[in-house]
């Protein structure tokens, strides 16, 4: 009893200071401030070309260089190396906001910072950082090189090999889909330097673009984020330094599970933005649309489905933020990464679809962007891990969570 009091006695103290934990979702001054930049750059600087970008298949090369001028491709980069300096959860955010004009202009900032800047932030040596990080604070556009014709959710079956000789490695095969591949001049590379060792071999590699014998091919032709490029890159007895090891031989399967988990919190922060950026493209349209001499959004039928939507929306933000503040912390985010993810692109297919329905037979016209977010969204369930992938995640981590209370 004398231990109960004490906590009683503890909690009345905690209400008479007023003192109250802020919602995961609270943003500080800070916070916004650098919330609403990104929003007014993408307002600005984005949305007046994305059709045009969506049609010629590419992002626009003046929009890339002010992304960098922005300091929106080295946000975490440390200042010393011409980067922002900024923390992971400032990167969701940016994520969030470019994903509600253009998601194909956000996976393109996404993989920049969560994936080649932060691995070769956090496992590249000093030599390399020297060189690579104020580059690709600047104006150097990064891929990451994992997925093969054969490895897609099974990541480590990739074939891709990188013999020893001399004092350096041979790189032989191919990769696909490729993000940001069409515009970039670095590739991170993972390849295997002894299959009889099997993912114990694979290791990460960094690749210029006018290496001899290495390619990339023209951009797919895709129905989710055309202006993104997506290509295959080729490896043709491909000579690299063994300075061009990034990291220590045979961990590049470690340091894919965990960059790729982080990694799909700014997925969960695209498809997030995407349907967010959709639904504020509707209400106003329901909101002026007259049907039966009453605005659309009067309806009942009409108000209960908008009230799920936004329900579902906030749910996605609490995932979202709660898994990139997590991350930020040092806790441990993995569950809740793949619930974010998991969740947010089933948001974004359920919102854009809504949306449409509500906005009748033009909501399927290319004049209104509702069918652009609409075809964006499908891509959420399949990179970054499909699924049933988080599911399988989500799942192993749970069953580990009550074996532990067993014990």
């Amino acid at each position: 009893m004398s231990h109960l009091r004490r906590l009683q006695r503890q909690a009345l103290l905690v209400l008479k200071r007023g003192f109250s934990t802020p919602a995961v979702t609270s943003l500080s001054k800070d916070e916004k401030e650098f919330k609403n930049f990104v929003a007014d750059f993408a307002a600005k600087e984005i949305s007046p070309k994305v059709r045009e970008m969506e049609e010629a298949g590419r992002i626009d090369q003046n929009l890339v260089k002010k992304l960098f001028d922005n300091g929106l491709m080295g946000l975490e980069i440390p200042k010393k190396y011409g980067g922002m300096e900024l923390g992971f959860f400032l990167t969701v955010l940016s994520i969030e906001e470019i994903s509600k004009v253009d998601p194909s202009v956000a996976v393109l900032t996404d993989i920049q910072n969560t994936l080649v800047n932060a691995l070769m932030m956090k496992i590249g040596n000093e030599e390399q950082k020297d060189y690579y990080l104020p580059k690709l604070a600047k104006y150097m556009v990064g891929s990451f090189g994992l997925t093969e014709e054969t490895s897609g959710s099974d990541a480590f079956a990739l074939k891709t090999t990188a013999d020893k000789v001399g004092s350096g490695y041979v790189l032989n095969g191919s990769k696909m889909w490729i993000t940001n591949s069409d515009l970039s001049s670095v590739f991170l590379v993972m390849a295997n330097v002894d299959k009889t060792k099997g993912y114990k071999g694979i290791t990460c590699f960094i690749v210029d673009r006018n290496a001899k014998g290495f390619s990339v091919g023209k951009p797919e032709k895709k129905m989710s984020l055309k202006a993104s490029g997506t290509c295959s890159l080729h490896f043709d007895n491909v000579e690299i330094r063994e300075d061009r090891v990034l990291g220590e031989i045979g961990q590049g399967y470690r340091y894919t599970i965990g960059f790729l988990n982080e990694g799909r919190i700014g997925v969960a922060a695209q498809m997030l933005g995407l349907a967010q950026g959709c639904f504020d493209s509707t209400i106003p349209y329901l909101l002026d649309r007259k049907q039966f001499g009453s605005p659309v959004y009067d309806f009942q039928g009409m108000q209960h489905q908008i009230a799920e939507a936004s329900t579902r929306l906030e749910a996605g933000r609490l995932l979202v933020y709660n898994a990139a503040r997590l991350v930020e912390g040092k806790k441990e985010f993995i569950k809740e990464a793949s619930m974010a993810k998991h969740y947010c692109s089933q948001l974004a297919g359920y919102i854009t679809r809504k949306c449409i329905d509500w906005c009748g037979g033009v909501g399927i016209s290319t004049d209104l962007p509702q069918e652009k977010f609409f075809r964006d969204a499908k891509v959420g369930t399949i990179y970054e891990g499909t699924t049933n992938i988080q599911l399988n995640t989500i799942a192993k981590l749970v069953r580990k969570q009550y074996a532990k209370s067993e014990e």
